[in-house]
C-alpha cells in the first residue's frame, strides 16, 4: 500500500467528485502516484466512478473511525477506555498483545481501518475489505490466572450479542465457543489470547470482528456461509456507533465475570445459541466426529452433548461445532 493511500480516502470520503489535479495537488503527488493509491482503493475493495472532465469519486461516503465519536457514544464509560484508531496494521489483537507486554492499560482498544493479517480462531485468517468490516481488540486485565477464565468467550459473546442489538441489529445468535451468527450465517467472530501478567493474574486480548458490508469476493473467499449486517438490517449503523456499544456493553460484563465467573450469564447465553437442541457433529480437527444434540452449557462455559453415553461435556480449543439433520 503507497504512502498516500488513506490521505487519498480521506480526501474522497464524501464521495464528492475531485479532479486528478486538485488531488494531486492536495496530497502533492504526481498523477503517476495519484494512479497508484486510486489502484490501492480499489484493490482493498472500494468502488470508485471515474468521469472524464469531472475527475474520481467514490461510489458512496466511507464511514471513518473516529475517536470522538466512539467517546461520544460511550458517555459515562468513556473514561474506562483508551482508544487508538489507526489506518493499517497487520493485526490489531497482535499489536496489543505486545503493548500489554509492555504494560499497556486495561480498556486499550485498538481499531484499524484496515488489517493486512486478521486472525481468526484456529489459524485462520480474518478475511476483510476496507470498510466492508468492523475489527478491533480490547485489553483486560483479570485478577485470576487462566485457568479462572473459562467461558470468558461466551461472556464476551453475550456482550457483543447485546451491543449489536442496541443499535438495531437484531436476531444475533451466538454458536460455540465464539462466533456471532444470524440465521446460521456467520456475522462476525470473537478471538480471545491470554498473556501471563502476573503471579496469579491474567491480561488477555479481545479481537472481535463483524462483517458490515462484504463484496461478493470476499463472500466467495470464506469457506462458510457467511452475512453481514447490510443483508440483515435497514439500517447499517455507523462503526463509531457500533464500537461504542459493544465496549458499553463489555465493560460491565467483564467486571460481572470477573467477579463471578460465567455462571449469571449461561441462561442469557443459552437463549441465543444457533444449535440449541439441535442435532450437532462436534470434530476435534484430527477427523474424528461426536454426534450428539446440543443441550447447553455449563457454568464453565463447557458445551453439553447429549450422546449415546449420555450428557457429556466438551471444552473449548480445537474444537467447531456443526449442526447436522436431526
Amino acid at each position: 500500500m503507497h504512502a498516500t493511500t488513506f490521505e487519498l480516502l480521506r480526501l474522497l470520503s464524501n464521495a464528492d467528485f475531485q479532479s486528478g489535479a486538485a488531488l494531486s495537488r492536495k496530497l502533492g503527488v504526481s498523477p503517476a502516484a495519484l494512479r497508484l493509491a486510486l489502484q490501492d482503493l480499489e484493490t482493498l475493495g472500494l468502488a470508485l466512478v471515474r468521469v472524464r472532465g469531472r475527475g474520481y469519486r467514490l461510489a458512496e461516503p466511507y464511514d471513518f473511525l473516529d475517536a470522538a465519536g466512539v467517546n461520544a457514544g460511550l458517555g459515562a464509560h468513556a473514561p474506562r477506555f483508551r482508544l487508538d484508531l489507526l489506518d493499517a496494521c497487520a493485526s490489531t489483537s497482535t499489536l496489543l498483545l505486545e503493548r500489554a507486554r509492555e504494560g499497556a492499560p486495561a480498556g486499550s482498544v485498538i481499531a484499524c481501518e484496515w488489517q493486512s493479517a486478521g486472525r481468526g480462531r484456529r489459524g485462520n485468517t480474518w478475511q476483510s475489505g476496507l470498510g466492508g468490516n468492523l475489527t478491533f481488540s480490547l485489553l483486560w486485565r483479570f485478577a485470576q490466572g487462566a485457568a479462572g477464565l473459562s467461558g470468558l468467550s461466551l461472556a464476551v459473546g453475550v456482550a457483543v450479542a447485546r451491543g449489536l442489538e442496541s443499535t438495531g441489529i437484531a436476531g444475533v445468535q451466538l454458536k460455540w465457543p465464539n462466533d456471532l451468527l444470524h440465521a446460521g450465517r456467520k456475522l462476525g467472530g470473537i478471538l480471545i489470547e491470554v498473556h501471563a501478567d502476573s503471579p496469579g493474574a491474567t491480561a488477555t486480548v479481545i479481537g472481535i470482528g463483524i462483517n458490515l458490508r462484504l463484496p461478493a469476493v470476499l463472500r466467495d473467499a470464506i469457506a462458510q456461509a457467511v452475512t453481514d449486517v447490510a443483508s440483515i438490517s435497514r439500517r447499517v449503523p455507523r462503526r463509531n456507533e457500533i464500537i461504542a456499544a459493544t465496549l458499553a456493553e463489555l465493560a460491565p460484563a467483564l467486571d460481572l465475570f470477573s467477579a463471578q465467573g460465567f455462571a449469571p450469564l449461561r441462561e442469557e447465553w443459552t437463549a441465543r445459541h444457533a444449535h440449541q437442541g439441535k442435532a450437532v457433529a462436534l470434530s476435534s480437527g484430527d477427523g474424528n466426529a461426536i454426534a450428539g444434540r446440543a443441550v447447553g452449557v455449563a457454568d464453565d462455559g463447557a458445551l453439553l452433548l447429549e450422546t449415546a453415553r449420555g450428557v457429556e461435556r466438551f471444552v473449548s480449543g480445537e474444537l467447531s461445532l456443526r449442526a447436522i439433520d436431526a
